[in-house]
């Protein structure tokens, strides 16, 4: 693995300032950009973690706080191991903010993400590629759809609701994307229940999207997150299996 430089950052957007993390190989040099969307509980040491994995691949990869509008990093009072069970209060906390980031908010927010990536010296020239977690895979579709010529690839892990009959449900951008998407979905996720799974398949193909969609058997929502009661080790080095697969394809 390269070695790795991580360092906070903050991106402008239409309202107001996001704090974020990127980390990239500590050569000075320009690297194809990964743009890595949070889960529910945001930007802590496991995404920084994470992204520093990527990072160590050859990519310069950026963790935006996605509720930078309810106050910069931590948002939350989170404990250092999160087992929602325990400790159901979380998502009272939790679930307001998540609403209040409506599709329309989420588009504008990225077109300054990437934007950010593509005035960055860190950041080689070129489409990015996306990956996102639980919620974050909602915000790679709808980025991807949002900003066909900007995205190259797109990965969602452990998604919920991208296919539902609501008017701005995620997978109605499926026309739009001319990028490479990976859907990984965990078979233990009443987020994204069969119909769900079944729904974006045929959206995609009938928008004639390059895509594979798979079911983690096993799995439960959340089983890349080691700092969460949902992890799931096996399927975890899937995923990372996968989107490494998907990143070296694209770039």
């Amino acid at each position: 693995m390269t070695s790795v430089q991580g360092t906070a950052v903050d991106i402008t957007t239409a309202d107001g300032v996001a704090d974020a993390y990127l980390a990239h190989p500590d050569d000075g040099l320009a690297h194809p950009a990964v743009l890595l969307y949070q889960d529910a509980f945001g930007l802590r040491p496991h995404l920084r973690s994470m992204a520093d994995r990527l990072a160590g691949s050859g990519y310069a990869v950026l963790v935006p706080n996605v509720f930078y509008r309810h106050g910069r990093t931590p948002v939350f009072d989170l404990p250092e191991f999160i087992d929602v069970s325990a400790r159901p209060e979380i998502f009272q906390k939790i679930g307001p903010v998540m609403q209040a980031l409506t599709p329309d908010l989420a588009k504008r927010d990225a077109g300054a993400y990437l934007q950010w990536l593509a005035d960055s010296p860190l950041a080689a020239d070129g489409p990015v590629a996306l990956t996102g977690y639980c919620m974050g895979a909602r915000l790679a579709l709808l980025t991807a759809g949002s900003y066909p010529d900007r995205v190259a690839a797109a990965a969602g892990f452990h998604g919920g609701r991208l296919a539902t009959d609501a008017p701005d449900s995620p997978h109605l951008v499926a026309g739009n994307v001319t990028a490479e998407l990976y859907f990984a979905h965990a078979d233990e996720d009443g987020s994204m229940p069969p119909e769900q799974q079944q729904l974006l398949e045929d959206t995609l193909t009938k928008a004639g999207v390059r895509h594979r969609c798979e079911v983690y058997s096993g799995a439960h929502h959340g089983y890349t997150q080691a700092d969460t009661a949902e992890y799931n080790k096996e399927a975890d080095e899937r995923h990372w299996a996968a989107l490494l697969d998907l990143l070296d394809r694209t770039f």
